[in-house]
């Protein structure tokens, strides 16, 4: 084990990169040293909560929700991203998270189910736990024009203060055709601009932001804490998606901007994966080795 001045050294010379020695770190405080109290670790210089959306291995939870639960947690996820509940009641849900120690801050339920009945979803939402209500997809009916997606912002902000009344936060998570210019605008920037700040949140999806040709680090210094979640999944050099550590996306650039961006939630992700519990065991470690 290093000494205490090297230790303190090297963390020291980690965090002037904007990084931090996370398995260092985490090798002093499971052996105790003393090191360990005399080290503040920099905000969000390391994944602290790392979860994954459930979409992923949506085939499993098809067929039993019990057993892919289980199966998630053992493979050391603290947190899921709800995509529907396959038949349970919100009761059955909160029960099974809890029998497998599990939490799920967040869950992707689209605009038209929230607003059909508020209150019966809001109260779903309470009864689960969830603290974000993300909508997680448009139709492309719904992107013809840029006007469409002035409208759907102030209903954004609609659902966003019905929300909020029950503690619950809106949030957007976007695809890669939000970037695509529509009447010379770009609709994901008109989405920020419009959405009252103070109501509605942006939960980038990483992927599909790189995918578009653009740099989430850009929007995580023009729009600071609008992104308290993020989605996270590799591309490869062809475009196409892979898991966590097997592509060219820079992870570490985007969780040392974890403060500026406002990130507290970060979901592993594959839509369409070869083996889904393969996948997101890949990611976990990967995503937690940053």
């Amino acid at each position: 084990m290093p000494s205490r001045r090297e230790a303190l050294k090297r963390l020291t010379q980690a965090s002037a990169l904007g990084l931090v020695a996370s398995p260092l770190l985490r090798e002093l405080l499971a052996q105790g040293s003393p090191l360990a109290s005399d080290v503040t670790e920099p905000a969000g210089a390391m994944v602290k909560r790392c979860g994954v959306q459930l979409y992923t291995v949506r085939g499993e939870m098809q067929k039993s929700v019990e057993a892919t639960l289980a199966k998630v947690a053992s493979i050391g996820y603290k947190e899921v991203e709800f995509a529907g509940y396959f038949g349970r009641t919100p009761r059955q849900i909160a029960d099974a998270l809890k029998a497998n120690g599990l939490t799920a801050p967040s869950v992707h339920i689209p605009l038209a189910d929230l607003m059909a009945d508020t209150n019966k979803a809001l109260d779903a939402m309470q009864v689960i736990g969830h603290r974000y209500a993300v909508m997680p997809w448009l139709d492309p009916k719904e992107r013809t024009s840029i006007d469409n997606y002035k409208r759907l912002a102030d209903q954004f902000n609609v659902a966003a203060a019905a929300t909020k009344t029950r503690g619950i936060q809106f949030a957007y998570h976007n695809h890669d055709f939000e970037f695509a210019t529509v009447d010379g605008e770009v609709p994901y920037d008109v989405l920020l601009a419009r959405c009252d700040r103070a109501l509605v949140q942006f939960e980038m999806d990483l992927y599909w932001t790189n995918k578009a040709g653009r740099n989430p680090l850009d929007y995580f210094a023009k729009y600071q804490g609008r992104f308290p979640l993020v989605h996270v999944k590799d591309m490869k050099g062809d475009g196409s998606m892979t898991e966590v550590g097997a592509g060219t996306i820079p992870f570490a650039k985007y969780v040392a901007k974890a403060p500026q961006a406002g990130i507290m939630y970060y979901f592993v992700e594959h839509d369409n994966p070869t083996d889904p519990f393969a996948s997101i065991t890949t990611s976990f470690k990967a995503l937690n080795a940053l």
